[in-house]
């Protein structure tokens, strides 16, 4: 677990109203529209993903540079979605070990993750989807990650390992 995973772990154990284990109903409810975005990236299709997230949110990537620099910026959602079409290249993101927190109708999902295209490491960082629940189901309104190349063969272990 990153040192920023384990801090916002133990930040809930402190407090923990509203935290809620992953595997819980609870958890599982939350994570249906994040686990829909990683197939919608899988299958290259953009459709998938749009019945799961509120395009009034945001996007923002902060991309950490080889030489200690970042970038921050994003795409809108619709750009992010309409962006996703069918091509060659297999995408997968898989995210480790995810922290949730539910207050009422608004959820929070913080994990350490790793992405591949056509089976090899492109980068890793940390999502932070933020959510909301609406007519009974969860949808994403705000996606926010770190992008970098270093620590990712460690990421990957983990989820070797299970």
């Amino acid at each position: 677990m990153s040192v920023a995973a384990l801090a916002l772990t133990l930040m809930l154990a402190l407090d923990p109203a509203g935290a809620v284990d992953p595997a819980s109903p609870e958890g599982q409810a939350v994570l249906v529209p994040i686990n829909a975005t990683f197939a919608a990236l899988a299958a290259n299709d953009g459709s998938l993903m749009r019945p799961h997230v509120d395009t009034s949110g945001k996007i923002t990537a902060v991309v950490m540079n080889a030489d200690g620099t970042s970038r921050v910026g994003g795409p809108s959602w619709d750009r992010f979605i309409d962006g996703l079409q069918p091509g060659p290249q297999r995408l997968e993101e898989i995210m480790v070990d995810p922290v949730i927190a539910i207050d009422g109708d608004v959820a929070m999902v913080w994990g350490e993750y790793i992405f591949r295209i056509d089976g090899r490491i492109s980068h890793c960082g940390v999502d932070h989807f933020d959510l909301i629940r609406r007519d009974g189901a969860w949808k994403i309104v705000n996606l926010t990650w770190t992008q970098r190349q270093t620590g990712c063969e460690e990421i990957a272990a983990r989820i070797a390992a299970g």
